[in-house]
């Protein structure tokens, strides 16, 4: 299979900018209502990208100047999504320390089903008190401890999902299905008694692609360890080279082939007809107007008194880095301490190449789609995670604008191939059930 570009969109409440409900041109309460993500959706679809993207935070914000970021819960939604809308996948987030390993093989499975083979399942550790509050668990437990709760929930859940397999015909003379290939898998551990096997059958896919978004030492490992489609904030080729390179180094010390990996960072594409015009709406969007009010922004963000920050003074990368309790993702301060240190960037430069964590271009959309096949063809990044600052009006400018000029570049398709997402993305099924079934304690 030719190497092609994979796009996918994240899509959350009314975009990415916490600004953005004051822009989506209709009611601000979209995010709680199912036609905006169908709608945005189908956006999606008809710019044939690879996916929409869910991320989870089940916990409300505290700010109500803030759009709330994660209303509908992933997996319920994006199940209605597939029975509406064809041949995209759907990557759904959960949180390894707050759900039950055998419920979500269950749902995983279901939803595959359903989709016909297009779901992704991002796993994340949960970083927020907010969110342990909410399920009984307080105080948030140690980061190590999540990482190694979610190591054991992971191998749990893919060797539920391999451990029922349809192998024969139904035979009335020896039953409905074969009971040999219905293998408990009788797990044991510190966190997790599971018996299996699971009642769903493997699905067309065999098992939902993994994504992983994780950038601290933990997340690295457990990346190289389950995921396939690794989801990052990378603000430089440097960076991104370097991250690569430490996440293959991984993979292949616990015997996985780098093949097996897709590198998808994340991207904010504002678009205009000039790159002016671009940089305005990038101020109007953020909420904070002009360029001074993005430089207030982040001297709030970096614990910096304005009156003493000169916009024009190479930023230290010790203003970003990362603890151990803070209440963002480590992958995002790491990114911005990256960023500071090898490119002795300033807050002028700064607030222009970075919007919530992730790496900013506004221009043209010529100029973005350049700037995507340039990384592209570095042979660094697989692809991107495209985060529209307000839905879906900029998503539609995305898919309008810049996809056909992927397109004519050839290094994106104009239309769906056949198959699963998995299929579709070249991520062949590896030989990973005895590593999941090892991983669990049950070989």
């Amino acid at each position: 299979m030719q190497k092609r570009l994979i796009l996918t969109a994240g899509i959350n409440s009314t975009g990415y900018l916490a600004d953005s409900w004051r822009h989506v041109g209709g009611s601000p309460f979209v995010f709680a209502e199912f036609d905006h993500y169908l709608r945005t959706t189908r956006i999606a679809h008809a710019g044939t990208l690879d996916a929409v993207f869910f991320s989870d935070h089940p916990a409300l914000g505290a700010d109500p100047a803030q759009r709330p970021l994660h209303s509908f819960e992933p997996l319920t939604l994006s199940t209605a999504l597939a029975v509406a809308v064809p041949d995209i996948g759907f990557e759904i987030t959960v949180s390894s320390t707050y759900s039950a390993p055998y419920d979500l093989a269950r749902r995983l499975a279901t939803l595959d089903h359903i989709s016909g083979g297009r779901v992704i399942c991002n796993i994340v550790s949960s970083f927020n008190p907010a969110v342990a509050a909410n399920y009984g668990s307080a105080p948030l437990p140690p980061r190590e401890a999540r990482y190694r709760q979610a190591h054991e929930f992971m191998s749990v859940v893919g060797a539920l999902l391999d451990s029922w397999e349809l192998r024969r015909p139904a035979d009335p003379q020896a039953g409905l299905w074969d009971p040999d290939f219905a293998r408990p898998i009788g797990h044991r551990g510190e966190f997790y008694n599971v018996a299996g096997p699971l009642n769903v059958p493997r699905d067309r896919q065999r098992r939902a692609l993994i994504g992983q978004a994780g950038a601290s030492g933990p997340g690295l490992d457990f990346a190289a360890t389950y995921g396939e489609i690794i989801y990052c904030s990378l603000l430089s080729l440097s960076a991104a080279r370097a991250f690569r390179d430490e996440l293959h180094k991984r993979a292949i010390a616990k015997g996985r082939d780098v093949g097996s990996l897709r590198v998808v960072p994340g991207l904010v594409p504002i678009i205009g007809r000039s790159r002016e015009e671009a940089l305005e709406r990038h101020e109007a969007v953020s909420g904070t107007v002009s360029e001074e009010g993005l430089l207030r922004r982040f001297a709030r963000d970096a614990g910096i008194d304005y009156g003493a920050l000169d916009p024009d003074a190479p930023v230290s990368g010790d203003l970003f880095t990362t603890t151990a309790d803070q209440q963002r993702p480590a992958g995002f301060s790491q990114a911005l301490a990256e960023l500071a240190c090898h490119e002795r960037i300033t807050p002028r430069q700064f607030v222009r190449r970075v919007e919530g964590g992730h790496r900013l271009v506004a221009g043209t959309a010529d100029d973005i789609a350049a700037d995507i096949i340039a990384w592209w063809r570095s042979g660094i990044v697989d692809g991107f995670n495209i985060q529209a600052p307000v839905l879906p009006d900029d998503l539609s400018d995305f898919v309008e604008q810049v996809v056909p000029r992927l397109q004519d570049a050839s290094i994106f398709p104009r239309h769906y191939e056949s198959g699963s997402l998995r299929e579709r993305l070249g991520l062949t099924q590896e030989a990973s059930s005895d590593r999941y079934l090892k991983e669990s304690g049950s070989a």
